[in-house]
Formats: structure tokens, sequence, C-alpha cells
């Protein structure tokens, strides 16, 4: 299902238009058709090419973003580079906001972009993700050619977004980049946070945790970013390579110790991380150094708004919403319970808000595999939340992933409600055994429940929406006939 009339609008107010939609099961109820709405203009609300048309001005050859000003005509050259999901549509934008003023640009994008974006200055470079590539290696030295030797007469424009990390790899001298390859992926799956992940990452790269900043000085440097992370610290999107580094080899070391790591990583990254302990390798730049000098970091997207554009459609539709937090983290399947013991007590107490209510919620949680099947952290949630809410029809909920790529799949979530375990029993698929074997992507795609929307272009972490209605039918009709 799609928002054609939303689609309308945007083209006639000049806004970019997209690729992807939002698909699922539809059952007849208003709440799922509401859901599509709300998942629709999260989405929107993350879009790169929006986000820098409302945030970014080309005044008078000035460069305005917020109090920063650059006037262009004072700088030899205009560059830009850098790397990301949203990291397409980002570079599309500032194209035509500077109008002619790009020298020259190489860009990192994911390999599955669609449609290829076309551009007369800058240079897409496909890479992989979630574990990096070699064409991320050669993507990070073409941008690295085109800088060359930077100049004070130099604007560096940098556009980061959540999957720089994969996307933008140059590992440390020593270290190959299988050894990243192993230890990305060793990380991944041992439930490590999207920080803790990033800070091991850090201390083998020659990129990342402000190393690129340090190659970029002196020249002047914009990093326009959009934020994948909880809590929108700078110094964890992409692994931060131009924001100053407070990690430390000795926590890239705890980190590895506390998930049980230590032992299993590649021989030479356990060598890089003990010769930084004691102090032979250089530490990542720290806040003090003065290649910050002429760096301004500017976070221009984050998960918030999403929750926001959700919100307010729900609000509309005649939902007392609620933004939960934007903060979700911890294991999959134990938030999938604790938000689903929420949806219980709207639906019984009215508390922390009366049926008919909505509830959102952002963040990014992590899954420990421990199972053989398949799946991602937003299938996941949600078929832990369908253990709890079953035998209530009248709640339904969903998450997803609003780059559209939820784990090693071609689903961005799935959707459950009170129905949904029962319909798993009748074609003889126990929830139970299929969330202990990590194989929630094979259970909602028999029951049709998956989410479905393509590579969106764009990452600011998860979205999690609950609808809890009345348990009235002719409540729901009421519903149905104002949403039409």
């Amino acid at each position: 299902m799609s928002l054609t009339a939303s689609a309308r609008r945007r083209k006639d107010r000049g806004l970019p238009q997209h690729s992807w939609r939002v698909r699922l099961r539809q059952d007849g109820s208003s709440s799922r058709r509401v859901l599509v709405e709300a998942l629709s203009q999260a989405l929107l609300a993350a879009d790169p090419r929006t986000i820098l048309r409302n945030k970014v001005r080309l005044r008078r050859n000035a460069l305005e973003i917020g109090a920063l000003s650059f006037k262009l005509s004072e700088f030899r050259r205009v560059l830009v580079i850098g790397g990301g999901k949203a990291s397409a549509g980002m570079a599309l934008e500032i194209e035509r906001i500077l109008d002619g003023w790009i020298t020259g640009g190489s860009v990192n994008i994911p390999t599955y972009t669609n449609p290829w974006p076309k551009s007369k200055k800058i240079k897409f470079n496909p890479a992989s993700h979630p574990i990096p590539s070699a064409d991320g290696v050669r993507g990070v030295k073409n941008m690295l050619r085109l800088v060359g030797q930077p100049s004070e007469e130099d604007l560096v424009i940098c556009l980061i977004s959540g999957g720089g990390s994969a996307l933008m790899t140059l590992p440390s001298s020593g270290l190959l980049l299988s050894d990243k390859q192993k230890t990305t992926n060793l990380l991944l799956k041992s439930g490590a946070k999207i920080d803790e992940t990033n800070a091991v990452r850090k201390h083998l790269s020659d990129f990342k945790g402000g190393r690129l900043a340090a190659k970029l000085h002196p020249a002047t440097v914009l990093s326009l970013i959009i934020s994948d992370v909880v809590g929108d610290k700078l110094e964890s999107i992409a692994s931060g390579p131009t924001v100053p580094d407070e990690t430390t080899y000795a926590d890239a070391f705890t980190i590895l110790q506390e998930h049980g790591l230590w032992r299993t990583v590649p021989s030479s990254v356990r060598k890089r991380i003990q010769k930084g302990k004691e102090g032979k390798l250089p530490e990542t730049p720290k806040r003090s150094s003065r290649i910050f000098k002429r760096v301004h970091n500017v976070l221009v997207g984050t998960n918030e708004e999403s929750c926001q554009a959700a919100a307010e459609v729900l609000e509309k539709r005649g939902y007392h919403s609620l933004i939960l937090s934007t903060r979700l983290q911890g294991e999959a399947r134990e938030v999938g319970k604790v938000l689903a013991s929420i949806c219980a007590d709207i639906h019984e107490n009215q508390h922390p808000v009366a049926p008919r209510a909505a509830v959102v919620a952002g963040g990014e949680t992590t899954v420990t595999v421990h199972g053989k099947g398949r799946g991602g952290r937003n299938q996941e949630l949600v078929l832990s939340a369908a253990l709890s809410i079953r035998g209530n029809p009248a709640t339904l909920v969903a998450s997803i992933g609003t780059d559209g790529v939820d784990g090693p799949t071609d689903a961005a979530g799935a959707v459950a409600d009170g129905n949904t375990v029962e319909r798993g029993l009748r074609v003889h698929m126990d929830p139970e055994s299929y969330l202990r074997e990590n194989n929630s992507y094979r259970f909602f795609e028999r029951l049709n429940d998956l989410v479905i929307t393509g590579p969106t272009g764009t990452n600011v972490n998860d979205i999690f929406i609950a609808i809890v209605g009345p348990g009235n039918q002719k409540n729901d009709t009421a519903t149905r006939s104002r949403t039409q």
C-alpha cells in the first residue's frame, strides 16, 4: 500500500520522489492502513534530500546551515566526500543546492542503491554493508586522492550517515581487510552495542575516530551528519571520521574481553590493540587536538524527527499518541516483551494513555545469535512481542529498520497482532521455537506479515509502532469511516 496522495503533495512542493513504498498484508482493518501511513511518514521525514533541502541554504554565494556560514568564493576548491546509507541522496541534494560551486566529489554508497544516482561532479563508489569490502577501501582511497594535499583554501564537505563504518573502510597499517571483516562479523553476532562495535573499529582504522579530520587538516571541514545512533552521539555515527574520539585501545580491549571475543579475533587485531594499550601506537585524535580547529560537525537528521512524524499521523487518525522513547536498546526479544507489556497496560488499565492509543518508539536493539535461522532485530522484536500480545486482536505491533534492510534479509521488519501466534500454530509453526532459532524471517514470511519497503536510501535507526484499540467492532467500524 502506498501513499499516493502524499506523493502528489510532495511533487507539488517540488520535493524529491522515492522508489520505495511500505508494503504489508492488509486484512481490512483500519489499524493496518493507518500503520502504513505512519511508517511511510516516518520514512519521509528521514529522507536525506528533504532533510538537506530544509536545513541548508545558498545565499549570496554563502553556504548557510544554522548559525554557520561559508563564503564559497573564498575557497580554491569545494570538495564533497563521505559515505553511508543516506549518502547518495545527500550528495545529490548538496550538488543541487551549491549549483555549480563543487569542484569534485567522491562518495561511497551501498551496492544495492536503486535507482543509481547521476551527478555531474560527484563520483559514486559502490561498497558493501554491514561487512566491509575491498570496494569500500577503493572508494576511501578515491576520496583521499581527490583531496590530495589539502590547504586552508579548501572547503571539504563530508556527508556522513549510518552504515558509514562499513562503507568507508581503510584498515590500519599491518591489518588486512579480512582481519576487519572477521572482527566486524564477530562483533555483530555477539550482541555488542553499536558504540562498542565502533570503538573497536576506530582502533583498527586509518579513517575512523577522527583520523579523517587529521588527513584533511588544515582545510575547512563541514560534516553534515544523519544519525543512526541511539542518543545521536557524533563520535559513534559512522565511527566519527571527523569527530574527536574519547575511546582508547584499552576500551577496545575491554569490549572484546567482555563479549568473549579477545581470543577469537585475528591475532593481528590482538597485536595492534595490545601495542596501543602499551602506548606504542598513537591514539585516535582527542578533543584538544589542533586538527579540529577548522572542523564543523553538524547533526542534520535524527530518529526523533521520524518518531514525531509518525506520531502526528496517528494523532490525526484519532489515536492518543505517545512517543515512549527514542533510545530503545537491549536484546530485541527482551525489548519486545517490555513493549508488549506497555500495550497490555494500555488495554487493561488505560495507562500511560487510554485506548484508542498509539505508542511510537525509536532506537536500535541487538540480537545475540544462538540459532541457525534467518532474521533481523526488528523481526525478532515483533515475534517476541507477538507471544506477549497473544489473544488480544485489538493490539497491533510493528517494527522496521528505516534503511529498509533488517539483518541479512529483504524485509524492513514485521507486523503482528493478537492473532499472530494462533495463525502460526495452525500452519504448524511454533513461534517460541522460531524465536530460539533466530528464525523470525521464515515465520513472518509464511504468514505474509513481513514489512517490505526495499532500500530507502536513509537510516535513522529503527521505528516501533504499537496500536492498541478498544477491541470494539463498532468503534473500529467508525474509525474506518473516518480514515477512508
